[in-house]
């Protein structure tokens, strides 16, 4: 079962997105993603902290430079439930807009092109893999290709012309591949490689609750073509409505162009 999400809403302009997407994919699934509410920049973690994000975010107004394209990969996490009875939902991608548009994070971007895997525990413990793409403010469609945990996945968001789109996902383990070239408007404000936790739509649960994934590894982060250079000020932790850590980014690696995101814990 896939989360219900909901995001903020947008221009009318892009509302009309939605009947174009559903002749590029073959299943449709009702799920939103967003950065959701910053609690505050570098509170005492030097980091920023989201209500729902965790990751890495790069932003216009700290590179200069939009972003027309974006790589990376990550190894799908095995999903494990957290709180015995629950459904838990999780969500790692890569996208172009809807971060933070510096490291301080006053302002965010309201446009968002996205692609990924979805890590789901429902409430009897049976965990379920899939992969999507996403471009705010139309739903979240599903994709045929498949995966499981252990996979490597790399995915690939690039203008090829003003304001039409290539997306790619590629299971670098199975040597199974999708993609989809699709008309949206961009900011192309932000870059971003996030585990997310979504936003729950038609209930009061607020976001949903994030399974057990371990160590999510991210690498292969470009920007624009290039290395992505990550610098620990990009990163994002995800906390609760207390600030209780629920997901924390590592270091970029030696290469930045990667990190760990560890799930359930206040450092990595």
């Amino acid at each position: 079962m896939r989360a219900r999400r909901a995001v903020p809403a947008l221009a009318a302009a892009a509302l009309g997105l939605a009947g174009a997407l559903a002749t590029a994919t073959p299943t449709a699934a009702a799920a939103h993603r967003s950065v959701g509410l910053v609690k505050g920049a570098h509170l005492g973690v030097n980091m920023t902290q989201s209500s729902n994000w965790s990751g890495y975010n790069k932003g216009v107004l700290e590179t200069g430079t939009p972003v027309s394209s974006i790589t990376g990969q990550w190894v799908v996490p095995t999903a494990t439930q957290h709180t015995k009875g629950q459904d838990e939902y999780s969500s790692s991608w890569i996208g172009i807009g809807g971060g933070c548009l510096d490291t301080s994070c006053l302002a965010t971007d309201s446009t968002l092109i996205q692609a990924g895997t979805e890590q789901d525990v429902a409430a009897n413990g049976t965990p379920s893999y899939s992969t999507w793409f996403e471009l705010i403010p139309a739903p979240s469609l599903s994709t045929p290709l498949a995966v499981k945990p252990g996979d490597v996945v790399a995915a690939a968001i690039s203008s090829t012309v003003p304001g039409v789109w290539t997306i790619s996902l590629n299971n670098k383990t199975t040597g199974q591949s999708w993609s989809t070239t699709v008309p949206y408007s961009s900011t192309e404000s932000t870059a971003e490689w996030i585990e997310e936790t979504p936003l729950l739509i038609g209930t009061d649960a607020g976001f949903s609750a994030l399974p057990n994934l371990g160590t999510v590894t991210f690498s292969g982060a470009t920007v624009n073509g290039a290395n992505a250079k990550l610098n620990p000020a990009e990163a994002m932790q995800l906390v609760d409505g207390n600030n209780n850590p629920i997901a924390t980014p590592s270091a970029p690696n030696s290469t930045t162009d990667g990190f760990n995101d560890c799930t359930w814990r206040s450092s990595c």
